[in-house]
């Protein structure tokens, strides 16, 4: 007759089984895809083993509230992780079977050596892998704008660290104006990697609109840091289409995100000094600009004046000149005519005296035509010496008036540039907003962003372009309720 067996029977000869095996305790290694700790102070952990991405091992484990104690902050101190789901870990277990419960591992001891090379590796795998996928250097080969003036922040809006940066943004010393849109996440914890990465999809439904992406956190554990290390987090920063900064608050290492990100500084502020900085130089370029095109005008105007100057003295000494050339010409001319005329009258004086009555006659029509012959010259010459004064007047005052028109368009061009930027940062001054009909409402000084911030009773400030008015909460909806 085959023999039966009851389950509990079964159980109690596994169980037996399992001590004959297992009579101590033996080291395991395992990830952890499961842990809670219950009021009591006991941890309960569920193990598994994987073949790539398939799980071919699964166990409870336990470790009692006066192991856990110890254990824990040992891990953690020693690793600088967090004892959390995700890890892999070496852990010292007696393998337990009780007969209602199944069988469980009783954790005794943990080798954080393990994990923290488990850790280094898995890094090393990100870091290889994002290289040998060609896009490690990616989102460091955008070019960022000379002036970033709207950056899209993703960080805790409760965070220290994001105070900071706003306080340094919006105390600067120069009253430069940024235009910065909070897009909130989780930074740190299980939820930190997929709440960031949300975050950057909804930053990139605005991709026209951002110049850069900053994504900061305050001081913290190094602990903290682990979420910063995922590949699905740096993946998705090293082709964001718009250049990334990272202020993860961190002095000591480079989370992976700080290696694929297009810039990276310690602190958000310093990602807030960073900005800063190269507002502050734009400016000064600005100015040196306009300093350049003062200057250059200036040169422009003299060089033109002297040549003028020039131009107008060498026309006066030319004219001066021809009219010397031509009255020497006649006064020689009439010198040489004077003596012929003596040496033909001595000559022919008794000739002359035959016919002195004739030649008086013929000599008097002679001095007046060429009287008159010597004023139209004259006349000529005038006119001649007119006319070229004229010209070179004419040619002069077209040089002035193509050297103002010119100077004046140059001008115009440089005053239209420099307005125009004046009315982009006027635009984006808060007053101005508050002047097109928007409202700022605050609570105790502070601006309120969501209905949540909100409770039925309290005051209220709603300030406007031409002052504020207090009111009282007497009921508050949520939109769609």
């Amino acid at each position: 007759m085959v023999q039966q067996l009851t389950l509990s029977e079964l159980n109690e000869q596994i169980k037996g089984a399992l001590l004959d095996a297992f009579p101590g305790a033996v080291w395991v290694v395992a990830e952890v895809s499961e842990l809670k700790e219950n009021r009591s102070g006991h941890c309960y952990l569920e193990l598994i083993e994987k073949a790539g991405s398939d799980i071919v091992a699964r166990s409870r484990a336990t470790i009692w509230s006066y192991s856990y104690r110890m254990l824990k902050p040992y891990f953690e101190t020693t690793t600088g992780q967090l004892f959390t789901q995700g890890i892999k870990v070496l852990v010292q277990a007696t393998v337990e079977f009780h007969p209602a419960y199944g069988m469980s591992l009783n954790i005794k001891d943990i080798d954080p050596t393990y994990t923290v090379g488990d850790m280094a590796l898995q890094r090393k795998e990100i870091i290889e892998r994002l290289q040998k996928e060609g896009v490690f250097e990616m989102n460091k080969e955008l070019d960022l704008p000379m002036v970033p003036q709207k950056i899209a922040v993703i960080s805790s809006a409760t965070a220290a660290g994001y105070q900071d940066f706003m306080n340094q943004l919006e105390s600067n010393e120069y009253g430069f104006v940024f235009y910065t849109k909070l897009f909130e996440a989780y930074m740190q914890g299980a939820e930190a990697v997929p709440s960031i990465i949300q975050a950057l999809e909804r930053i990139f439904q605005y991709e026209d609109f951002f110049d850069a992406v900053v994504i900061i956190r305050g001081g913290g554990a190094t602990a903290d840091l682990s979420s910063f290390d995922s590949y699905d987090l740096a993946i998705n920063i090293t082709q964001f289409p718009l250049p990334v900064i990272t202020g993860i608050g961190h002095e000591k290492d480079d989370t992976i995100i700080d290696l694929v990100a297009h810039t990276r500084l310690k602190t958000p502020t310093a990602v807030a000094e960073f900005l800063l900085n190269g507002m502050e130089r734009f400016y000064s370029h600005l100015l040196e600009i306009e300093n350049g095109v003062v200057n250059y005008t200036r040169d422009v105007l003299d060089t033109q004046k002297s040549r003028l100057e020039r131009m107008v003295e060498s026309l006066s000494y030319s004219v001066s000149a021809f009219i010397q050339q031509k009255q020497r010409g006649i006064t020689k001319a009439g010198n040489q005519l004077q003596r012929n005329v003596s040496t033909y009258s001595y000559k022919k004086q008794d000739e002359l005296g035959k016919v002195k009555h004739r030649i008086d006659s013929e000599l008097s029509v002679w001095f007046v035509e060429t009287k008159n012959h010597i004023n139209r010259q004259r006349r000529v010459l005038k006119r001649v010496a007119g006319e070229a004064i004229l010209k070179k007047k004419g040619e002069l005052q077209h040089v002035q008036d193509l050297l103002i028109s010119e100077t004046q368009k140059q001008l115009f061009k440089e005053h239209e540039r420099i307005k125009l930027n004046e009315n982009t940062v006027r635009l984006l001054n808060p007053e101005n907003v508050l002047k097109r009909g928007f409202t700022l409402t605050l609570k105790e000084g502070k601006i309120i962003k969501s209905v949540n911030d909100l409770q039925a009773g309290e005051e209220l400030t709603t300030r406007f372009a031409d002052g504020q008015v207090q009111s009282k909460i007497t009921k508050k909806s949520k939109n769609g309720n």
